[in-house]
């Protein structure tokens, strides 16, 4: 089994539409371990619509849209972070965390405790909009200071060529491509659109 991380730089960025791009594109598996928020559809969903690929049950579905220990907070529990170990899978492995790396899951532990804990590859994905440097860079650096190893970085939203570029030479980061905001986000127009993204180089990453 061969698994990749898509975390973000923040919450709403689109990684669980890059996420399907992936997990359709590698013919992989999805897992989103906590899931906060069950009004709209889940990210699950989502990426089981647009990737046509199975997907895992979360390790837990909350109902409160929120960071995940307060989500849990609301409903009386806690995250057992320990817990969270990588599922077996016969092929490649697509987990989605939540929100970004700093995001809390108990009152001691980060989201970026346990994928460190993984120490499976992480690709970041970021906005191109204004602010995204330094929200790149804290994340970029936030991993790198616990070793966890790093395929690139894969930006969604209108092209930045500088920004980009900008955050790819500062972070020394591979830049694995971009997203265009989609108007009709279908598993047809999100699969012609993910040709922009490196998948070799994500594949060969994976497999190293």
């Amino acid at each position: 089994m061969t698994a990749v991380v898509v975390t973000g730089t923040d919450t709403g960025i689109g990684k669980t539409v890059f996420s399907a791009g992936l997990t359709a594109a590698l013919g992989a598996t999805y897992w989103k371990p906590v899931q906060s928020g069950l009004e709209d559809d889940t990210d699950s969903q989502i990426v089981a619509r647009l990737s046509g690929r199975p997907t895992l049950p979360e390790a837990w579905r909350l109902q409160l849209p929120a960071s995940p220990h307060l989500s849990a907070e609301a409903e009386g529990v806690e995250i057992d972070d320990i817990a969270l170990t990588l599922p077996d899978t016969s092929g490649p492995l697509v987990v989605e965390g939540a929100g970004g790396l700093l995001v809390p899951l108990n009152r001691r532990t980060t989201y970026l405790d346990v994928i460190a804990r993984w120490r499976a590859p992480v690709i970041l994905c970021a906005r191109t909009a204004l602010g995204t440097i330094n929200h790149s860079l804290l994340s970029l650096a936030s991993l790198r200071a616990r070793d966890v190893p790093v395929i690139g970085i894969a930006f969604i939203g209108a092209a930045e060529p500088e920004v980009e570029q900008t955050i790819c030479d500062f972070g020394q980061v591979a830049h694995l491509g971009r997203l265009g905001l989609l108007d009709s986000l279908t598993p047809t127009t999100l699969r012609e659109e993910f040709i922009a993204i490196d998948i070799d180089r994500i594949r060969k990453s994976m497999a190293a």
